[in-house]
Formats: C-alpha cells, structure tokens, sequence
C-alpha cells in the first residue's frame, strides 16, 4: 500500500495546504482514486487513524462538584464550629450551624453540575452516516468508518462528514456560518487557491459540520475527527480556561480575609476568657458564637437570589442567563467583542444602492426582506420609478429564482439571500414580482456556478444576464469602463457586494454558453449590504457612554466590516480594521497595541478570536465575546462572559457561554449590562446591610467576654449562637432580599465600569460597617445590662433575668435593621429622594420580620428553641427609640460623603 505524501510546501502556522494543492495530487498523496478506496484499504487506515468522532474530555462527575461547594474557608469554619458545638453538648447551635451550610453547598451544586457540555454538543455536527466510494460503488457508512482517501459525494441537505478536499463539483454551495462566520453559503470550486487563504477563502475545501445547501460535488477526505477543523476547535476549547467572575474572585478575598480575622478573634477570644475564669465549654461557646455572629451566613443566599432575580429581568431583554454569576459579570465588562452578522446586523441583505449608465445613482429606503421602503435621487423621492431602474429591478427578479413570503408575522426568503435583496428591491421600486415572473415565464436557464460567476435566464425575445460586475461587463457593447469600474469601486468601498445585470434579444427557445458570450445591453448595478440594526447603534452608543469599548470580531470581509462599523459608531473615517491574516504576524507585544487601538478584526480564525480575548484580559479588561458558530465556541468559554446567539447559534456556542441571547441583537446585550450593574449595585448595598450586623456581633460577643461579668458561674452573654443564627439567617436575608428589586440608580450607565480589582469592601462599605456596627454594638449591648439588671434587681431569677434581656439585645438589632435598611436603599441618596414607595417589597420584607419576630419572642416552641422570652411593652419602646438612631446618623454620612466626592471632582 503506498504511504501518504505529507511533504508539501505549506505556510508557517497553516495547516497542511490542501486546499492549495490541484486535486489530482491529493488523491496521489493519499493513493487514492476517483473511484474510492476498496474495503481493505478502508479498514487498514480506520486502525490506524481511528474513527472520524471528535475526541471528547470527562467532565467532573458530582462528587467533585460537590467537594468545589464545601472547599471554602467560610464554610471550614462554620463546619468545625458546628461540629464543635455538637460535641460540646450544645446539639441544637450544632445542627442549626451545619444545615446552614449544606444549604449553601446544594444551592452552588446544582448551579454547577448542570454547566460543561460545550465539547459533547461537538458530537452533534458530525452526521450519522455519509455516502462513500469504495471501488466504484456508492456505499453508505456510519460517519465514524470514514478514513483519509476516502471519496464521499455531497448533496443539497448533506451535514458534511469530515474535512475534504473538493474534486468535482456542480453549483455546490456550503453554509458555513457556524464556522467561519459568512453570511451568505459559499460556492465552492474544485480549482486550488492561495496557501494563504483563510478557512473562509478555501473554496476548494469542504469542513467536516458545515451543509451543503444547493448543488452536489464529490471530495476525497483529507483530515478525520480530532485533525479536522472541528477536532482542533474541539482542543482549542479543552484549552480555554473558564475564567472566575470578578464577583466570585472578591468574594473569595473576602472569604479569606474573614476567614483569618475570625479565627484569629475566636481564638484569642477562648484564651481571654479561660483567663478570666469561665469554664472551658463556655469559653469555647464565646469563641463559637463569635465566629458565628461574625461570619455572614446569609449572603450567599442573597447573593445567589438577587442574582436570580437579575436573571428573570434580564430575561426580559431577552436574554437568558445559564450561570448565575454572570449576571454580575456583565455589569463589570470594559469590553465587548461581538460578531457583525445578525447581531449588529439584520442578517438580512438588503439592496441600498441602485445605478444605470443613464441614471446614475438611486438609493432605496428600509431594511432588510420587508418590502416597505421608496427610492430617491438626489436626495429627493421618485414617485414612480424611472424606465431604466424599471428595467433594471425587472431583469434582476426575472434572471433569480428566490422568493419573499409573509410568515409567522415576518417576511422569509426562500433561496439564496441575495436573490432575496433583488426581489424586496424590485417591490420597493414599485414592481410585482410574481406578477412579472407570471408575465415572462422562464424557457431556459444556465444556472449559476463559481466557475462562471452569471447566471443567465431566457424569456421570449431576451436573455437576461446577472452576475459579477467584470464577467457582465466583458459582454457588454458600448459600456464607458471607466464609469463603470469607478461605481463598482464605489459601492465596494461603502462594504456592498455588487451585482451587474444585463439583457439581449434572442428569438430562440432555448440557451447554450455560446448565447451568452457577448453583445448585451448593459441594464446597471444594484449594491446591497447587510445593515447594522437601528437599535444596535444606539446600544454601541450607550456602551461608550457606559465607558465600554465594543470590538467587532467577524469572518466576514473587511472592506465590508469597516463600512458596518463606521455607521455603527465604531470607526473613523480615517480608521481601519486588521484581517485574521495580519494577526496571524503579530508577536504578542504587537498584538497587545493593536487589540487597544483596533476596533474592528475581520476574517478571523477560531484561534486569533481565542487569542485576541486573552490578550484582553492579559491587560485587566474584562471581556464579553459573542458568537454562534462552532468557531466562537474556545473565545466564549475563554471570556469573562460568553454570550451565544439563541436563533443562529449552534449547540456548541450556546454550550459554551454563560448567557444566550433570545433575539441575536446586541441591544440585549447593552440592556444586560444595564441590569448586571443594578444587581451589582444592589449587592453591594445588600453587603452594607449585612456586614454590620456581623462587626456588630463580634463586638457584642467581645466586649462581653472581656468586661462582663459572671453571674453565678454562668458568664453573661448578650446573646447565644443560636439566637445569633435567627438575625444572621432569618432577619437578615428578609430585610436583605428587597434590595435586590431596588430601582437603577440615575447615574447607572454614565459611569466608567468599576475596575476588575476592585475590592468589593471599598472604603465606603467600611466607613459605613464601623459606623453602624458601632451604633448597633451601644444599643444592643446598653438595653441588655440595663434589662438584665432592672429584671434582677426586682427580684427576677438570673436566668428568667438573662433570657429576657437576651431576647431584649435580639429584638433591638432587629429594630436597628429595619431602620437601617432604609437607608441602605440608595447608596448616595435619601430615602426621601429615591421615593418611599418605589420600591415595595421593602414593606412585605419588614412586616414579614416583625411577625417573625413576634413569634421568636412570644411563641413557647420558639422560646425553648432559641431561649428567648416574653418582653413587655416598654422593652420594645426603648428598643425602638434606640434604633432609630440610625436615621440620621447615616443620612448625615450620606450627606458628608456626597461633598467629599463634589470637591474631589
């Protein structure tokens, strides 16, 4: 058997040319033949190569995801202080202690144990089965038998099965979009192009995933599973790393910060005490109780709620979240790479431009296939089209075979997308399409080809020719070229593709190619582009507003790149974009100057897509990339935040990314980047409402253990560690939770994204922890001596004494939330200012507590759990006079800061 010829020139960092090489060669170099492989070639090569799947890496099995959930320093800490407290005979603090934290761990499970799949949907592009060659006879095999050297024929409808070099084709055309990003299916050709080609310019070439949409052609294979082109993207995206939000990373800061500090405190804390005489249980239950107070067992239940809600609002904007942390991620983004078609685009050629050699220009009004829209010239409206742009629209619809329907409340092509634009085009010109077509039936046809590049159509009397402009004009009589060429250049320049199209008498019935080699009648241009969407310019507007740059990433050309994104706001004139080849040059120096100052990166390669979102985040961006082909898949799993297209979107991309967008329109992305920065600014005053009660825990369990004394053997506590549980876990997240429906603030989208390094507890969270926690700390710490000693000194046993002034401290931080969190409802402004009512919830949070409350200090099953006992009504007067303290000791600091920040400025 003769061996494979693998020695070809092929440039650096290009696969092996095959697409470069005529096609005889490669059949040579894998001794193959037109006629296939026989069967025992076939099975030598499947041992040998393996079978055409893709290579698929084990995703983690749930235990391990569970173990992710446990395997933080918070979580060790309230594990060991349960643990602790069991043992200590306290069962009921134990068990209150470790529920809280197998919540917390199913919660961050099942979150996480139903992400991963990107890389098995790559199993999905490969088909089934294809039909072979072996030794002349067609054969149909199982995808996986196919082998290098095989021949496989394609057919309209056909998935192809592997990366093939192309050998005869007829009117074959591929979609590609899932991986290269072309709009348009591409007509492919069996003659060899440049070495340098990218995927998208190989048009010798077929890739294992793509479809065939029209024609039929036969391919001998080239590459099978992980060495095709999906095997590579498959490794590529193995490789990308999945990168923690910028909320996880300071969370885990914060995590470990207290996790230190605490432990520190409780331990020093067991010490003092022991020195002070309390019995070795209670001086531990001190340290127990501090770390229990101190540590916020509620906020990652609020977290991950707020961050629900923000889900369900963001599904509004249509787009829908499959990690919760992204919708903070969002928030924080300070760039956005995202794909030109359909997303910025309508994805929907459209016809802008019209030109006659008598005429001149025309423009046409409206978007994409919906017929509405009129033509000009000279900036003035044309009642009723002029004979030649008559003529022009006429022929173009008569030499197409696509057609525009109303369906489902939109309007639908069905055939090829630029034929789509001829058809809306002659509508908005004032023609009947059908009615024409009804009028001059069709009686022959040469049918378009890449080889030829026209299409031409007869009807009686006339031959109608369409095509590309050099091709038309070669058979054209008295044609001034250097109009011509100069118009062609035009459009080209603003992005468009051109089409010519001309006409001849002919009385025949019937056609061959030597009717159609010259003496036409020139009829004009007609240059379309797919446009931006109307709302997608203003969202790119909003975003640089935002401090946001937005980066165009497309596998589409880029003369037509840089003309959509100079209307989208995204270019200067005098700007212009870099090809995947040009990137390809860069050294990683170069590449980091040119990923700032560029703005737009055409015909790009799923490696430069991955390796232009690493050099981002190299520089401490925080990069959201967009896509929906198997191509974008390595970038979206690579980036801060993926975010995959809902309708044009493959199985991979929507796999690989965090959030997936229902309508495809980057106005959805801009409005959830508005919603991450509410929930981000709602986490944050959510973290100023919870962080004090914890400081102020730890001094009360402090400043008791060091200056209280002990009363009949038994150390007074303000409160115990199950008492600390019912504000951390039940009052807290109640009060806490209504934030997560706080209103934007004005300033929302004004502002520069916060820095990714950021600390989450910036200066203002604690000025604002000590403040409160001070004031909180006083209150709670003043009413329960002064209900303890009262209670005592009329004759009240110690222990009815402490459980009453225990309950007295509990109901007074309980107070002392209520109030506080009515300030935490703006960040900068009043209550007054933001409006008492505009945000509801608060209330039904605040009623909802108070009847809880009632319950903890009255209920006797509630008493024996906890240890609290009735008050009376003056205990709930002094506790309320002292919280509302709060009020305007914060709109006071509120006021100060707001200043500050004026004179900074």
């Amino acid at each position: 058997m003769a061996t494979l010829d693998l020695t070809h020139e092929q440039p650096a960092g290009i696969p092996f040319a095959w697409h470069a090489t005529p096609a005889g060669e490669v059949l040579e170099a894998f001794a193959s033949h037109e006629d296939g492989l026989d069967a025992a070639d076939a099975a030598r090569r499947l041992a040998a190569h393996g079978p055409n799947v893709i290579p698929l890496a084990g995703a983690d099995g749930a235990l391990r995801v569970l173990v992710r959930q446990i395997n933080n320093p918070l979580i060790w800490v309230l594990i060991g202080a349960g643990a602790l407290a069991i043992a200590l005979g306290k069962r009921i603090d134990g068990v209150v202690v470790l529920g809280v934290v197998v919540a917390n761990a199913l919660i961050g499970f099942v979150q996480e144990f139903r992400a991963g799949r990107a890389i098995e949907a790559l199993i999905q592009m490969v088909p089934d089965s294809a039909t072979v060659f072996r030794k002349g006879a067609r054969l149909t095999v199982p995808a996986a038998e196919l082998v290098p050297g095989d021949v496989v024929q394609l057919g309209s409808g056909d998935k192809v099965p592997a990366d093939v070099r192309l050998l005869d084709v007829r009117n074959l055309q591929i979609d590609e979009a899932a991986l290269t990003g072309e709009s348009v299916p591409v007509a492919k050709g069996a003659a060899p192009v440049e070495p340098e080609s990218t995927i998208a310019d190989r048009f010798s070439m077929a890739y294992g995933g793509t479809l065939v949409t029209y024609g039929t052609g036969t391919a001998v294979v080239v590459a099978t599973g992980g060495a095709t082109e999906l095997g590579r993207i498959s490794s590529l995206l193995e490789g990308a790393s999945k990168l923690e939000t910028p909320l996880t990373q300071a969370m885990a800061r914060v995590a470990t910060w207290l996790t230190v500090a605490i432990s520190a405190v409780a331990a020093l804390l067991i010490a003092v005490g022991l020195a002070r005489g309390y019995p070795f249980v209670d001086a531990v239950l001190a340290g127990i109780a501090l770390a229990v107070g101190a540590i916020p067992e509620g906020l990652p239940a609020i977290i991950t709620i707020a961050l629900a809600i923000g889900v369900q609002r963001m599904a509004r904007h249509h787009a829908v979240i499959r990690r919760l942390p992204a919708v903070e991620t969002l928030g924080s983004t300070t760039v956005v790479c995202t794909d030109k078609t359909g997303t910025l685009t309508r994805n929907e050629m459209t016809v802008q431009e019209l030109w006659t050699p008598t005429g001149g220009v025309y423009r046409l009004t409206g978007v994409g296939y919906s017929p509405e829209g009129e033509l000009f010239r000279g900036g003035d409206s044309v009642a009723e089209s002029p004979a030649d742009v008559q003529a022009l629209v006429r022929s173009a619809v008569l030499c197409s075979d696509a057609a525009v329907a109303l369906e489902d409340g939109g309007w639908r092509v069905h055939g090829d997308p630029t034929e789509g634009a001829l058809i809306v085009a002659a509508r908005k010109a004032g023609g009947d399409p059908e009615a024409l077509r009804r009028r001059h039936p069709r009686l022959d046809v040469i049918s378009f080809e890449s080889e030829r590049q026209f299409m031409a159509t007869l009807h009686a009397g006339e031959i109608l020719l369409k095509g590309a402009p050099e091709v038309i004009l070669a058979r054209c009589d008295h044609v001034d070229a250097d109009v011509f060429h100069a118009e062609v250049e035009r459009m080209a320049t603003q992005g468009m593709r051109v089409l010519a199209v001309a006409r001849r008498a002919h009385p025949g019935s019937s056609l061959d190619e030597g009717d159609v080699d010259g003496g036409f009648e020139l009829l004009g241009l007609q240059g379309m582009i797919d446009p931006p969407r109307p709302e997608a310019i203003e969202a790119v507007a909003a975003c640089h507003r935002a401090g946001i740059n937005v980066k165009m990433i497309t596998g589409d050309h880029r003369v037509t790149a840089e003309a959509i994104a100079r209307d989208l706001g995204l270019l200067d004139e005098d700007q212009r974009g870099l090809t995947g080849t040009e990137l390809a040059r860069l050294s990683d120096a170069e590449l980091a100057v040119a990923v700032k100052r560029t703005n737009v990166f055409a015909r790009v390669a799923p490696e430069h897509k991955l390796r232009l979102v690493t050099a981002l985040q190299a520089q401490g961006e925080v990069a959201a990339m967009t896509g929906d082909g198997v191509n974008d898949a390595p970038a979206l799993k690579q980036a801060n935040i993926g975010v995959a297209m809902g309708i044009t979107g493959t199985a991979v991309s929507k796999e690989a990314a965090d959030i997936v967008l229902a309508d495809d329109n980057f106005a959805s992305i801009a409005a959830a980047v508005e919603e991450g920065r509410r929930v981000y600014d709602n986490l944050v005053k959510a973290l100023a409402f919870v962080l004090p009660t914890n400081v102020g825990f730890a001094l009360v369990i402090l400043l008791s253990v060091l200056f209280f004394p002990i009363e009949d053997g038994v150390p007074l506590l303000p409160m115990e560690p199950a008492q600390l549980l019912w504000i951390n876990l039940v009052a807290t997240v109640a009060l806490a939770l209504p934030l997560a429906f706080e209103a934007k603030e004005p300033d929302l989208m004004r502002r520069p994204p916060r820095r990714p390094d950021a600390p989450i507890l910036s200066r203002f969270i604690l000025v604002r922890t000590v403040i409160v926690a001070a004031l909180m700390t006083a209150g709670a710490i003043g009413l329960f001596l002064w209900e303890y000693y009262v209670e005592v000194d009329r004759g009240v046993p110690s222990a009815t004494a402490l459980a009453e002034a225990q309950t007295t401290a509990v109901t007074t931080v309980i107070l002392f939330q209520i109030f506080y969190l009515l300030n935490c409802r703006s960040l900068r402004d009043s209550v007054l200012t933001i409006g008492l009512w505009t945000n509801p919830t608060v209330y039904a949070g605040i009623a909802a507590l108070l009847l809880l409350q009632l319950g903890f200090v009255y209920l006797p099953f509630m008493n024996e759990v906890f240890g609290s006992a009735p008050l009376a009504l003056d205990a709930w007067l002094a506790a309320a006079l002292v919280s509302a303290v709060v009020l305007p000791v914060i709109s006071l600091e509120k006021r100060v800061r707001q200043m500050l920040h004026k004179r900074e400025l």
